[in-house]
């Protein structure tokens, strides 16, 4: 009976990598989740308190734009994974056809042999 919570936690974890699949438009992937991809603020140069204050939205940006790719990462690890195992389950459910279909074949060949 311990295989049915180890399922179930297998499943959940294939189910949260696809609800947060990216999009891929014109061969150009982009996260789902994780908003807008910060912008970078012009640096001022007209006087001292221009440029200081230039300078605070530049950190501000580096602190969004950590946490926008930070995300980014995460989702394009998930949709590599949820990919794989998707192709890997369906690979697999071909080749458990393919061999029933011999299986088939084989019987059905001895079946008329006799």
């Amino acid at each position: 009976m311990k295989t049915f919570p180890l399922l179930a936690s297998v499943v959940l974890v294939q189910l949260s990598a696809f609800s947060y699949a990216g999009t891929v438009v014109n061969g150009n992937w982009t996260p789902s989740s994780c908003g807008e991809k910060p912008i970078a603020p012009a640096i001022k140069d007209t006087d001292i308190d221009a440029f200081n204050a230039s300078v605070e939205s530049i950190n501000n940006w580096q602190l969004k734009a950590k946490t926008y790719y930070d995300c980014l990462i995460k989702e394009a690890n998930n949709d590599n994974s949820a990919i794989a195992l998707s192709a890997n389950r369906e690979q697999n459910n071909h080749r458990d056809t393919v061999e029933k279909i011999r299986e088939t074949i084989a019987a059905t060949e001895k079946k008329l042999d006799k």
